[in-house]
């Protein structure tokens, strides 16, 4: 993998470039250009292309890459930190719960959905306090969830059936997921904000790579065939990152 800049106008982005080994049988893959949600350029390339040709493929596209850049830009730009106090909204599910911070100096630190709302009684309500205790909610809630949508999902999955992988929790700022060499599921947990559609993508696009380590086309033909939908449950998960990821 490599780090490389383009320059488009007045505007100038860096991309990384990940060189995939080809497959037996296989067409010669295409240079593709993917824009993750946080705004890292990523352009998925043979292992046998041409520095040059690589440069060619990021040019012809600088246009639409520095217009979905700046439209990331303007949304996190309206995304305001978290402080932890009553009044806040947070998501859950993809739905979004009022924050109730109480303040309870006899009571042990707890945290309650109840009626629409995040309820936190804590002796402590400072804002990193409240922080750490909802976060802890959010990763036991996490584990539970993933897992039992993995259960579900797995039914569908020939070869996940067999063997079926270990889900791990891992925060991560640039990914909602990925899958370890020895098979295992790794899932962010703020994953557990998006909708329950929105973890079953990343869940089956997890199961996936299983099967194919890449994102060649015969890996999305395998991802079409077990979520028909993806691409629009994939934006909808891509537009709302922001809120999802802010912490």
């Amino acid at each position: 993998m490599s780090q490389l800049k383009c320059r488009y106008g007045d505007d100038e982005f860096h991309y990384k470039v990940i060189y995939l080994p080809p497959r037996e049988k296989q067409r010669r893959r295409k240079i593709a250009i993917h824009i993750h949600p946080n705004g890292v350029v990523q352009v998925d390339a043979p292992e046998d292309t041409d520095a040059t040709e690589i440069r060619q493929a990021v040019n012809k596209r600088a246009r639409w890459v520095v217009k979905h850049l700046a439209e990331i830009r303007q949304r996190q730009h309206e995304v305001l930190p978290r402080q932890y106090i009553s009044g806040e909204s947070h998501f859950y599910l993809g739905r979004r719960y009022m924050l109730k911070v109480h303040h309870a100096p006899q009571s042990a630190p707890e945290v309650k959905l109840q009626r629409g709302r995040l309820n936190v009684s804590t002796p402590d309500t400072s804002p990193d306090a409240v922080k750490g205790l909802l976060w802890k909610w959010y990763k036991a809630h996490a584990k539970i969830t993933f897992q039992r949508r993995l259960d579900l999902r797995v039914e569908q999955v020939p070869w996940a059936r067999k063997s079926l992988p270990r889900v791990r929790l891992l925060t991560m700022k640039r990914q909602w997921g990925s899958c370890s060499p020895k098979g295992d599921i790794i899932l962010n947990p703020h994953l557990v904000k998006a909708p329950r559609d929105c973890i079953d993508y990343v869940i089956l696009h997890e199961l996936c790579h299983l099967r194919e380590h890449n994102h060649s086309p015969k890996f999305y033909r395998l991802l079409g065939l077990l979520m028909p939908e993806w691409q629009s449950v994939k934006a909808k998960l891509d537009n709302t990152s922001e809120l999802l990821l802010n912490h």
